[in-house]
């Protein structure tokens, strides 16, 4: 939004701010009945549905029931819809690229800033934007989780109500710009979760990651200028003192324990000044004022409306057609690793690759390329020396893996074939879990599901997928780790066949990954099926028979 005049929205008009010369003017009307068309809801009932054009994107139309208000905490709408069949559990919905063929993040999240005095109704106004905006990986990110921890002065003053929890020195704005400005880049971050009760933080904080659009809720939004850069609309909430005094007794009794006589008392003494000192002059600041909260439709549809553009605006499109010719005839890379063809890998491929090999071969000699693939993958880790004593008091000079720990990552389902051969050669290693699958619409990558373990970023990170042609898929996986954290060239994609598109993708677009297989094609065909390939792992190894335009492995994902 540009300039610093706000737009106010009653519910019966809208007044909107007279443009002046050479101010760009924002085009937010779309009407009810062009909206209801464009905004038809899939069958899927999905609230997580894929990113596409405004004109076709499935939205849940605002409605007049209210829930209970609750006290706000940072969360993230990342667990997508499910379809269960009889044979399987499909994910609906997913998170398209955020980054170009080159693995650079590409596009920011969109940041919405929700400004008001204290019980006004923002988080209301947040959860309803969500339910409309049914977009994939919402994150709604409270400020409330950002108050600094209590001396015990400061806590023996809170106990008594003579603590300001209003002022802008309550709360951790350093904290809380670094974690706003990760989250917008894309990265991974942990919110910090305060307790009320004893105005401390607990030692457990939360992760959150992977949002397209980020909901920023608090009091004070407007009231830091670094916060401010990082908003792309700011929302001031305006209710009625009366309302918020009504609704602060009822939360802080019924919620808190507090007494009524105690809530009045920090209302007179702190809440109400702040508010006019530090919270209502920030109004000025604001693209559009929302009076009464959560109960103005036209407001909420119209920034609904506002966003879904933005976000069509700043959407990714891969052409994988571009993709697949970009490095044809150029060599392989000094990063790609095939182990070495003996007479038993090249036996173990005739059969895995025979069309006519029943399951439980197929399985067992899979295995066995998983195993010396695995074997393979760890002779680059990087090793120091070190001296033992052997039980006959002599001393060996050997080697210790030189660093924290390993990390196993599978790429689901047919990434996760190869736990095992990982689990057995690494004691006790942990592992993590990606869900990436193709939107048939868009023909893009969608990121469904991520399960990584606790401080990831110190670990070598072994990225198994069964086969990668496009390299789609792998992409999006070497991408989430690198959000997380992780270091470039701790990352291992491991797969037992890829295709030299793939190949040239990955590293073209991450040159410290180490890239290590037992076979690399040449070719993909025009569905990007690697040629002569080995068909659809996943399904040969789970004896499933996937439907024609539904794919799993990286070999039939990409496409």
């Amino acid at each position: 939004m540009e300039g610093n005049k706000a737009i106010t929205i009653n519910q019966n008009d809208v007044h909107m701010p007279q443009k002046e010369e050479g101010e760009k003017e924002e085009d937010m009307s779309v009407s009810r009945s062009d909206r209801s068309g464009q905004m038809k809801r899939k069958s899927s009932g999905s609230g997580d549905d894929s990113l596409v054009s405004l004109r076709n994107h499935p939205r849940c139309p605002l409605t007049p029931s209210l829930s209970p208000r609750k006290r706000t905490t940072s969360q993230s709408k990342t667990e997508p819809p499910l379809l269960r069949t009889n044979k399987r559990t499909i994910y609906t919905a997913g998170r398209p690229p955020w980054y170009n063929v080159t693995g650079t993040t590409f596009k920011e999240a969109f940041v919405i800033g929700l400004c008001g005095g204290s019980a006004s109704g923002k988080t209301t106004v947040a959860n309803k934007i969500i339910e409309a905006l049914d977009v994939p990986w919402v994150v709604l990110l409270s400020m409330d989780s950002f108050y600094k921890v209590l001396t015990k002065d400061e806590q023996e003053l809170a106990a008594k109500n003579e603590y300001n929890f209003d002022h802008p020195e309550a709360f951790d704005f350093e904290l809380l710009v670094t974690v706003l400005r990760k989250l917008k880049k894309g990265k991974s971050i942990k919110v910090p979760v305060y307790d009320f009760t004893s105005h401390c933080r607990r030692k457990e904080w939360k992760t959150v990651y992977g949002a397209n659009v980020v909901i920023f809720e608090g009091i004070l939004a407007f009231a830091n200028k670094e916060l401010l850069k990082l908003l792309d609309m700011k929302v001031f909430v305006d209710t009625d003192s009366d309302i918020r005094l009504v609704r602060r007794l009822k939360r802080d009794i019924s919620e808190r324990g507090r007494d009524i006589s105690g809530v009045i008392k920090q209302y007179n003494k702190f809440v109400k000044p702040s508010f006019e000192q530090y919270i209502e002059p920030t109004v000025q600041v604001a693209d559009i004022v929302v009076p009464r909260g959560g109960e103005n439709f036209v407001a909420l549809d119209l920034i609904v409306q506002h966003v879904h553009s933005q976000l069509e605006k700043r959407k990714l499109r891969w052409d994988m057609s571009a993709l697949a010719s970009a490095h044809q005839g150029q060599p392989l890379p000094k990063t790609l690793s095939v182990m070495e063809g003996t007479p038993q890998v090249h036996g173990m491929h005739t059969i895995i690759r025979n069309k006519d090999t029943n399951r439980d071969e197929f399985i067992f000699y899979s295995k066995r390329l998983m195993r010396l693939l695995i074997e393979h993958a760890l002779s680059f880790l990087p090793l120091k020396p070190v001296q033992v004593e052997t039980p006959q008091g002599s001393i060996y000079e050997g080697k210790r893996l030189s660093g924290k720990r390993i990390t196993g990552v599978s790429i689901l389902r047919a990434g996760e074939t190869m736990e095992q051969a990982l689990m057995v050669v690494c004691k006790d290693i942990r592992l993590g879990k990606i869900l990436i699958q193709t939107n048939h619409d868009t023909g893009e990558p969608e990121l469904h599901y991520l399960r990584l373990p606790k401080d990831i970023s110190e670990d070598y990170v072994m990225l198994m997928d069964s086969t990668v042609s496009t390299g789609a898929a792998a992409l999006m996986a070497v991408r989430v780790l690198l959000d997380h954290d992780v270091q470039e060239d701790k990352i291992f994609l491991l797969s037992l066949l890829m295709a030299e598109m793939g190949v040239h993708s990955v590293a073209y677009a991450f040159p410290k990954v180490r890239i290590i297989t037992t076979a690399v094609d040449k070719n993909v065909n025009d569905k990007f099926h690697i040629i002569p390939g080995i068909g659809n792992f996943g399904d040969r190894y789970f004896g499933t028979d996937a439907p024609s335009d539904w794919y799993e492995s990286d070999e039939g994902m990409d496409y």
